[in-house]
């Protein structure tokens, strides 16, 4: 175990860090599997729950919880899936 404060104190941050960043990312997964669920029972709301992805999304990349590259493909590939399989 590390005994100087600062290891301490970095080791603290580190644990908060990682509980912030797991919420956002199991909010985000949610609402990802939200809409995919919707897209296959032909919900008529989809596109409003797409929306909010795509927000969550966006939130999570600009907190820097996942980088903007990954956000933007995370949104590209859910659009692309809401397109092809809703009609």
């Amino acid at each position: 175990m590390a005994k100087k404060k600062t290891i301490l104190k970095r080791q603290r941050q580190e644990t908060k860090k990682r509980a912030y960043n797991k919420k956002i990312k199991d909010a985000m997964k949610k609402t990802v599997k939200t809409v995919k669920k919707s897209v296959i029972s032909q919900n008529p709301e989809t596109k409003e729950q797409l929306k909010k992805a795509q927000k969550m999304i966006d939130k999570a990349a600009e907190k820097g919880v996942i980088h903007k590259n990954t956000a933007a493909r995370k949104k590209s590939g859910l659009t692309r899936f809401v397109n092809k399989y809703s009609k």
